[in-house]
Parts: structure tokens; C-alpha cells; sequence
């Protein structure tokens, strides 16, 4: 019967084993650096810019962290065991090109080499978090990401507000809300951020008090003021991405081409009536709000939800959705709505994903990013780009 040195022996021989110089030579020249400690060993200190996958989670995990299994890793642990027992399993996924550092991260610090404080949860954080924490996919890592992100919501509405409750609650760290509208009676039928003790307040103010309630890590931000081509850019600059609540086409082309010049992505949702729909325009990624509607509608064929009325829960599912989007753009989990769009008829309940594809004809895209102009839209919602110079 083998023996564990039988096993360590028998995984060296089949892997590439590198000692700290060479792991620092390649991690410089642009390999992945993989820490597969204990996630205790590694809040304590880590090398810069390492994923951090434990061991017993390498399996489960590996395949959907490093998508491209040809590029360049080197894997370590505390002294070079778990990593060699790593490195082979990699090799066994498929990985071709992974190398096990020698004496691990003791032998990595005790030669003075560059090491990190990887941030870390407190106590408290923990705990609310702690379903988080059990996938995977999210762990200490994601959490952090998501309480370092910033998050701009349009609108503190129908769709704005279960989106809102939702990345609050999974601890976005900043949520601007943009809004000038004061909470009305008819709002509350669907607009869960509010209730009627708010009637009469502004819905920035309303919505700041039920998010701070719900989490208090989360820093809300809010413009009680009228999204113009004078403001857009200065309010949207430093976001990480944009929940498009608005509910008309001025504000979604102005959104669009503020979003598609800063580079910044948009998670989209409409409603109307019992139907609903979801996309993600990522300007350096995809297609963009101006490929799915070149020019607008008359009025006459796209009337508000104030004229033509929506069911009460549709908002919630919709949102719901966005704030789940937005997510998965911040922690770059899975396969957001990029190129498609997501549409639901909850009066048959029927889910359908269409593709969308770039507009050749639309000029307004990020590659023109410099020669885009943020105009104030008309009813003609005329492009925002200018000719070259």
C-alpha cells in the first residue's frame, strides 16, 4: 500500500517543480499565480495579485476561474506539498502549463521576496455574508469585490428599488441613486423601497434611509436632480456599472452614449404591462443600448407605464434580475446578458433569450468614444456624435 511520501513522490515526478527564483521569474514575465492555502493561511499574507483557491475547492472551481487552460500558472501553498498534489491534478484537468513553487510562501517570505495583506472580513461581515462565503464561485475574495464596488442606480422606482434592496443586501459597498421625484401614494403599489409614512418625501432621501437600514456597510450616494447632458458624465464617472431603471427614451439615449464614451456598462431593464425584458451593454464587450434601438418609437407606440399600467410584482421580478446581472459583472461570475436580452411574459410565465448583434450603422460606439458628444436629447433623440475633425 502506497504511502503518503509514495504519493508526494509520485506527483513531483509527474509535475514541473520551479524554486522561488524561477516562480518570481515567470509570475513577472505574466503567469497566474494560484495560492491553494487554507483560507486562514491566507488572510495572514499572500503573493501580490495570487487567486486564492483552497485545496479541498481546486476541483469544483479551477476550470471556471481560469477559463484558458494553456496559459502559465504557478500554484504554491505553505512549503510545497498541497501545491505539488495541485499542480498534478491541474495537469489531470487539462492544464498544460503549471509549475509548483518549492517551500511555498514560508520560503518566499523568509527570502524578503513581495508579499500582500490580502483584504480580509470582519467578524460581523462574516456572518452576514456567510452564505456568500460558502460558494465558491464568491468566497472571501468576491465579497470583497463586491464591498469595493460602486454601483449607480437610474431611477429609485418600479425597477430601481428591488435591484437597490438587493445589491445592498449582498453589500455593494457604494449605490448612487439618481432621482428627482418625491414619493407619491400610486408609487407604493410596486416601489418597495418606500412605504406610506414617505409620502412626500424625495425618493433619493426615502431610499437612502430603507438601504442604510438593511446594511449599514453600504455608503449611499445620492443626486436628487435631473439627469441633463450637462451632469450625466460628471454624476456616472467612477462607477463601476449602471442599473438603467429610466423609464423613457431621452434618458436611456443620453445613458447610453454617456455610458458607451467613459467605458462604463449598463444592466438594462423595461417593463410594460405584464412583460419585461433584461440586458447587459457592455460598451468594450458588446453591443450597446443604440444596437437594439437605433432611433426611437413615436410617442403615440410606446406609451409610460403612467399610461398603459404594469402589474405590481413585474417590477420586483425584473429588477431582481438586474441586480443579479450586475453581480455577476462585478465578480466576473458566469455568463452575463451580454449580447442578449432576456424577456418574460408572466402572463404564460415564458422566459425567452434572443441575441443581439453591433449595428454597423451605429456610430456611437467606444472605439468613437472621443468623438461622442453628450447632447441634450429631443423627441427626434438624435445620435450624440460629432464629425471628425
Amino acid at each position: 500500500m502506497a504511502t503518503f511520501r509514495d504519493l508526494l513522490a509520485a506527483a513531483k515526478a509527474d509535475i514541473r517543480e520551479v524554486d522561488t527564483e524561477t516562480a518570481a521569474t515567470e509570475i513577472s514575465a505574466g503567469s497566474i499565480v494560484l495560492d491553494v492555502r487554507e483560507p486562514d493561511e491566507y488572510a495572514e499574507g499572500a503573493l501580490p495579485g495570487a487567486m486564492h483557491i483552497p485545496r479541498g475547492h481546486l476541483e469544483a472551481q479551477i476550470e471556471n476561474r481560469i477559463a484558458d487552460k494553456h496559459a502559465p500558472v504557478v500554484v504554491y501553498c505553505a512549503g510545497g506539498v498541497r501545491s505539488a498534489f495541485a499542480a498534478k491534478t491541474m495537469a489531470e484537468l487539462g492544464f498544460t502549463d503549471v509549475a509548483s513553487m518549492d517551500g511555498g510562501y514560508g520560503r518566499w517570505k523568509d527570502e524578503g521576496r513581495p508579499w500582500t495583506q490580502p483584504a480580509s472580513l470582519s467578524p460581523e461581515q462574516n456572518n452576514r455574508y456567510k452564505r456568500h462565503l460558502l460558494l465558491p464561485e464568491v468566497g472571501t475574495e468576491g465579497q470583497v469585490k463586491l464591498l469595493e464596488a460602486k454601483v449607480l442606480m437610474l431611477g429609485a422606482g418600479g425597477l430601481g428599488s428591488p435591484a437597490a434592496l438587493y445589491l445592498a443586501a449582498a453589500g455593494v459597498g457604494t449605490i448612487g441613486i439618481v432621482d428627482m421625484d418625491e414619493v407619491d401614494s400610486s408609487n407604493l403599489q410596486r416601489q418597495i423601497l418606500h412605504n406610506i409614512d414617505r409620502i412626500g418625501d424625495r425618493k433619493v432621501d426615502s431610499a437612502k434611509k430603507t438601504l442604510t437600514m438593511l446594511n449599514p456597510d453600504v455608503d449611499v450616494v445620492t443626486y436628487d436632480t435631473r439627469l441633463d447632458a450637462s451632469n450625466i458624465v460628471d454624476i456616472i464617472s467612477g462607477y463601476d456599472v449602471i442599473v438603467d431603471g429610466a423609464d423613457n427614451f431621452p434618458s436611456r439615449y443620453l445613458l447610453n452614449d454617456a455610458s458607451v464614451k467613459l467605458g462604463i456598462p449598463v444592466v438594462h431593464g423595461s417593463i410594460f404591462r405584464f412583460e419585461g425584458m433584461v440586458s447587459v451593454f457592455h460598451p468594450t464587450e458588446g453591443p450597446t443600448y443604440r444596437d437594439m434601438v437605433p432611433e426611437p418609437p413615436p410617442a403615440e407606440l410606446a406609451p409610460s407605464c403612467a399610461e398603459a399600467g404594469v402589474l405590481g410584482v413585474l417590477p420586483g421580478i425584473v429588477g431582481s434580475i438586474q441586480a443579479l446581472e450586475t453581480i455577476k459583472v462585478i465578480l466576473g461570475l458566469g455568463d452575463p446578458l451580454i449580447g442578449r436580452i432576456l424577456t418574460v411574459d408572466t402572463t404564460e410565465m415564458e422566459f425567452r433569450v434572443f441575441n443581439l448583434r453591433a449595428d454597423p450603422a451605429n456610430e456611437v460606439t467606444y472605439a468613437n468614444r472621443d468623438r461622442i458628444e453628450i447632447n441634450e436629447l429631443d423627441g427626434l433623440c438624435a445620435p450624440g456624435f460629432s464629425a471628425a475633425h
